[in-house]
């Protein structure tokens, strides 16, 4: 299914089911405040969910758990899963719609029915702490009102009608509207799925061929899952490529209830719930010794790492025992803390699309720990590709931010080189903004991006249909290190002679200097050309010789655009002036 279509079904269908959804909250107007809407919502879908799910299957489950309990079997899960054709169930003699017969005891009979779910659900849902807000709904009258609106056909959401992935998008929605409401940026919690679907194309186009033929058995991983919608997506593409794909999805995020949500999306997709793990991927790495064929985030940007601190630096120190050896980047953004772990992470013939501002490209002096970071990489020849995708393409922020195609593995012809492709200008303007994102990747996007990279050359690709362009240059990873030198030049005295000490020059801090050199330029011919005929008496301290790294990605598609020449600007200037008179001429009558 293509990006458009997707796009349209989400625009239409599933943004109407949520917009439907959300309007439930109309019933808590007065008892909570617009931002804590979603502590009702959000929950009560998910227990719809489950609820509507297993509906088909209510009696069956309730049968087979009374002729358990005779037979005085203690061991029932397994059989009860079965009965209920999913890893979960419930045995409460209560369904959903059964909750509104007794609306005097509607809160403790909501208790009783939620308590009879198999743990894993129970596990779910209290990651929501949903049981404060039972008490609240109830003490307040409208426990009943909302019960009473979850089961309108409106908020039908079993999975006989909506899919694991339609439903990925309707939460996507909800938590998207929780965010705006709570002030919070919006789409904290998730990524565009255009912008997925390019991630998930640049992680299988170099083996699609191999993957049609040969099948898929592949692991998935996200660091960062948010809902867990990154890991659908790359999981729709590899079935696409061979429907019998046998994928195992794994995914760690820190918030309570995206987490909640990922955790329910695998339970009812039937995946393993328990490779679903809540906590902070930094400091609380729940996949220790993990290795990943496939590696798909997005991490958060500019968010510091300070309560991660002690255990990040702890793990520092275990040198390549741990995944922080290379460096450490400032304490104010951990993006590149979240690529080592995916680094640390990846099989020996593994692949990782990750999305990073422009900060890794180039933050960081020499010998600092972003350079180091991004030294690591390239010196290891793991940096496949970086893409910039266009402004304004992500629910809560218009920056430029890049993808990242990291492997182990680079085919023959890309070894010792990056591929630069700038996609800034491969963006089509979305008819109605949402949030910050006003541009999106259309079918036509993701394959001329797709080219590009396939290609693999210098060369520039346009589509002048729907005008959007992309360039793409190939570099050495050399071009990427340089070395940094500190320039000295002497004391003198009042007649500007070096003075002496052991018949050495003496250094004048005050004229100290330092000079960037490419690696692939020698260090003496740097400075005969640039330093010594304006500093004869200048000369390297190479003891402060460092090596650095920076991927200048703007610097290489800078294009030069003269200015307009001064008759130029004054006959525009002119004409602007002319305009004015005529329309002040007409507002004035004249």
């Amino acid at each position: 299914m293509g990006t458009e279509e997707l796009s349209k079904r989400t625009t239409v269908n599933i943004q109407e089911k949520a917009n439907l959804i959300w309007a439930i909250a109309d019933k808590l107007v007065g008892t909570y405040k617009p931002h804590e809407y979603g502590n009702v919502i959000l929950p009560m879908c998910v227990i719809k969910r489950f609820s509507d799910t297993l509906a088909p299957t209510k009696q069956k489950v309730i049968d087979t758990n009374e002729m358990l309990e005779k037979r005085g079997l203690a061991v029932k899960d397994g059989f009860l899963r079965s009965a209920s054709g999913y890893d979960f169930y419930n045995t409460s003699p209560f369904t959903f719609e059964g909750l509104l017969s007794d609306p005097e005891n509607i809160a403790d009979n909501l208790r009783s029915y939620l308590n009879h779910f198999s743990n894993n659900v129970i596990d779910v849902i209290e990651k929501f702490d949903f049981d404060k807000e039972i008490t609240k709904l109830d003490n307040n009258g409208i426990l009943y009102n909302v019960i009473a609106e979850f089961n309108t056909k409106k908020a039908y959401m079993g999975a006989d009608e909506i899919s694991a992935v339609d439903m990925g998008y309707i939460f996507e929605e909800l938590v998207r509207k929780f965010s705006e409401s709570y002030d919070e940026q919006a789409g904290a919690h998730f990524t565009a799925r255009d912008i997925i679907y390019l991630m998930a194309e640049l992680l299988v186009a170099p083996r699609r061929k191999e993957l049609q033929e040969e099948g898929i058995t592949a692991s998935v991983y996200d660091m960062a899952m948010g809902t867990s919608q990154m890991l659908d997506c790359l999981s729709e593409k590899l079935h696409e490529i061979d429907e019998d794909a046998q994928l195992t999805e794994f995914g760690q995020e820190l918030n309570e209830q995206t987490f909640a949500i990922a955790k329910a999306n695998m339970l009812i997709k039937g995946g393993n719930a328990e490779n679903m793990k809540h906590g902070n991927t930094l400091s609380d790495d729940k996949f220790s010794g993990y290795k990943f064929d496939y590696i798909i985030s997005n991490p958060p940007f500019g968010i510091e790492w300070k309560n991660e601190k002690s255990a990040v630096e702890a793990e520092h120190k275990l040198g390549e025992a741990g995944r922080f050896a290379p460096g450490l980047p400032a304490i104010g953004d951990s993006q590149q803390l979240f690529v080592l772990n995916g680094v640390a992470k990846l099989k020996d013939n593994g692949r990782m699309a990750i999305i990073q501002n422009g900060s890794p490209l180039f933050k960081g002096d020499a010998g600092s720990g972003e350079s180091n970071i991004r030294g690591y990489l390239l010196e290891n020849d793991w940096i496949e590709a970086i893409v910039q995708i266009p402004n304004d393409m992500f629910y809560n922020t218009g920056i430029a931010t890049y993808i990242w195609v990291i492997t182990k593995e680079k085919s023959a012809e890309r070894v010792g080189k990056v591929q630069l492709i700038d996609a800034s200008k491969c963006g089509v303007k979305r008819r109605k903004s949402i949030g910050s994102k006003r541009n999106e990747f259309t079918d036509e996007c993701i394959s001329l991006i797709s080219k590009a990279y396939d290609e693999f050359k210098d060369a520039h690709y346009k589509d002048e249909e729907i005008d959007i362009e992309v360039e793409s240059k190939i570099k050495d990873v050399e071009d990427f290190k340089f070395s940094k030198v500190t320039v000295d030049r002497p004391i003198t005295d009042e007649n500007g002679n070096p003075i002496l000490k052991k018949g050495k020059p003496q250094a004048d801090s005050g004229k100290r200097d330092t000079e960037t050199i490419p690696w692939k330029e020698k260090i003496e011919t740097y400075m005969e050309k640039n330093v010594y005929p304006y500093a004869s008496d200048a000369w390297i301290d190479e003891k402060k010789t460092k090596i650095g790294y920076e991927i200048p990605f703007t610097r290489e598609f800078y294009k030069y655009a003269a200015p307009r020449n001064s008759e130029e600007i004054f006959a525009s200037l002119q004409s602007l002036d002319e305009k004015e008179q005529e329309l002040m001429a007409k507002i004035i009558g004249r």
